[in-house]
């Protein structure tokens, strides 16, 4: 890590609200990989900080799902099963769902407006940037959320979209994968502005699926490989 991690730390926030932000980003963006140990001593040096902060980080994270504590080994990036990332999936769809009926209700037109453009905006980047994959850092999801105006909802699926996040990335991203997705973007936007509620929540569903689906298939497990485990 840069010696501008450690300048980082000194600014906004407590160290240990720092320490948390910026290892999380280091696990969701493989410099950690699924599976390592963190090793404490060598992670504080480069972060610059005592390792008081660093083991409350860990806690936190470790609560989220991100990271798995061992005792008497240590804490080691969370690695998934093809059942676990099942579950999430389904974690997530109810939560997206519920978030599009409130988004129907409580979005005003302009929100949605706002969102369409976003999709449409999505589409230019990914059509001008090359290889066709979806941007990093336009998250549809995120807004979908916090149209919805609950921000205890909006946390829960954040947490539960960042452990997708991680076990994601075990694997690449598939280009046709992502314009797949951002054609049912636009249907659920479409659903939104018609403030239908059921069609709204039936293109989340819909949309969940098919990410889940190529999930599994992007980390080598099969479709039946919840099935299969709950039947041997």
């Amino acid at each position: 890590m840069s010696d501008g991690a450690a300048t980082e730390l000194t600014r906004d926030g407590t160290f240990s609200a720092r320490t948390e932000t910026l290892v999380r980003e280091m696990i969701l963006d493989g410099t950690i990989a699924p599976g390592d140990r963190l090793n404490e001593v060598s992670l504080a040096s480069a972060l610059g900080i005592s390792r008081g902060p660093l083991r409350e980080a860990i806690q936190r994270l470790a609560g989220e799902g991100l990271l798995t504590i061992i005792s008497h080994r240590g804490a080691f990036v969370r690695t998934f099963e093809a059942r676990e990332i099942d579950e999430l999936y389904d974690m997530r769809t109810a939560y997206e769902m519920y978030a599009a009926r409130l988004v129907c209700e409580r979005a005003t037109d302009d929100d949605l407006a706002a969102l369409d453009a976003f999709v449409s905006e999505t589409a230019e980047a990914m059509s001008s940037g090359g290889g066709g994959s979806y941007p990093a850092d336009r998250d549809f999801h995120v807004r979908l959320l916090h149209l919805a105006g609950n921000a205890t909802l909006e946390r829960a699926a954040l947490e539960t979209q960042a452990q997708i996040s991680l076990a994601r990335s075990m694997s690449a991203q598939v280009p046709v994968r992502a314009k797949a997705a951002l054609d049912e973007h636009a249907d659920i936007v479409a659903a939104l502005q018609a403030r239908s509620a059921d069609d709204a929540a039936h293109f989340v569903r819909q949309h969940l699926d098919h990410a889940r689906r190529s999930a599994l298939a992007a980390l080598g497990f099969d479709d039946d490989s919840r099935r299969g485990s709950e039947t041997s």
